[in-house]
């Protein structure tokens, strides 16, 4: 203890310089938005350099597992379009608006940082702004709904997680279309709540929830979750509904980045009912 003070003593000055040093960085950053433009844009190509070299390491040691999974991925996925082929065959459409440009765009991208056990998680993904990546670009995986990006470098990319208490989506019960808002619940990193269901909706448990056509970021009928549970509160008109999340956010490896071409369109055109 004695060598300790003698070296702060011996150091005072410099501690001091130094620490006067990191307030002025910090109060140049929070205050000068070129500055601080430039530093996270700098942090997030440092961090997403470092991260990605820890997935490698990752990777190396997982590769059964991941070939496993991306193997059932394939064998659900072509199921899927097997099925959309039969439709197409019993349903045939030749509409002149079918050769429109199409709405969503999909982007692979390679998660290289993740995180489950806090109240605000967040995800960095190996993708950015020279990839086609932009903010309010939706995040989905084989399973369901991931997330939605958030900060963008060159390289890489940074989002909420689905299980971040600051990030909602609209919801609907599939079986009914029935939407609401669903947040996570900050507790488990596999379940969520969804909100504004009323009682006299019909809701079951093992109801499937997905996407709403009111999101302007993900399209309709992506997996989210499982209803498990659902109560009615006393003085209440509202469910409270449990959902058990379709996404493994634990073992996240590769996802996509949705690109909604025409939000931008919807945006503008939505901003000029403000005020009527």
């Amino acid at each position: 203890m004695r060598s300790l003070f003698r070296f702060l003593l011996r150091n005072y000055f410099l501690m001091m310089f130094l620490a006067l040093e990191a307030i002025s960085f910090v109060l140049i950053v929070s205050f000068n938005n070129y500055q601080r433009v430039t530093f996270f844009n700098s942090s997030n190509n440092f961090a997403g350099t470092v991260y990605e070299k820890f997935s490698s390491i990752d990777d190396y040691f997982s590769l059964s597992r991941t070939n496993a999974r991306l193997a059932a991925e394939n064998a659900s996925l072509r199921k899927q379009l097997q099925f959309r082929m039969s439709l197409q065959e019993q349903y045939p459409v030749n509409r002149p608006d079918t050769v429109d440009a199409p709405a969503y765009i999909f982007t692979s991208a390679k998660v290289i940082n993740n995180s489950v056990n806090k109240q605000f998680n967040y995800i960095t993904l190996n993708k950015g702004s020279r990839h086609g990546i932009k903010p309010d670009m939706g995040i989905i995986d084989a399973s369901g709904v991931v997330g939605v990006i958030t900060n963008v470098s060159p390289n890489y990319s940074t989002g909420l997680s689905l299980l971040n208490k600051r990030f909602s989506i609209s919801a609907q019960i599939n079986k009914n279309k029935y939407a609401g808002s669903l947040m996570w619940d900050g507790e488990h990193y596999n379940t969520a709540d969804l909100k504004e269901i009323p009682f006299n909706v019909e809701v079951s448990v093992g109801d499937t929830v997905v996407t709403s056509s009111h999101s302007g970021i993900f399209p309709e009928g992506i997996m989210i979750g499982t209803i498990i549970k659902r109560d009615v509160s006393s003085g209440t008109n509202f469910y409270n509904i449990k959902v058990e999340l379709s996404t493994s956010f634990k073992t996240l490896k590769y996802v996509e980045v949705v690109q909604n071409t025409k939000r931008t369109e919807l945006i503008k055109l939505e901003s000029n009912n403000v005020g009527e």
